[in-house]
């Protein structure tokens, strides 16, 4: 398993709640904070490709092995 710790101040960036989990409507905000058209239904393509457990949300883990494997 990655190391989260490479990745929990992006990661806190994104999971604007605070729940410790990325849900498709922040990934939304924070793409049209950064100037992307984002729909939701992007977001939450991106949030299944992520999504290990199946609860419709990423975790911290879950994306330092996604961020380590595009490395």
């Amino acid at each position: 398993m990655p190391e989260t710790s490479e990745y929990a101040a992006t990661f806190a960036l994104v999971d604007a709640d605070g729940d410790g989990r990325i849900s498709a409507d922040e990934l939304v905000a924070l793409m049209r904070n950064l100037g992307d058209a984002c729909t939701h239904e992007q977001a939450a393509e991106t949030v299944r490709a992520m999504d290990s457990n199946g609860d419709s949300r990423i975790s911290l883990e879950e994306f330092a092995r996604f961020m380590s494997s595009r490395n």
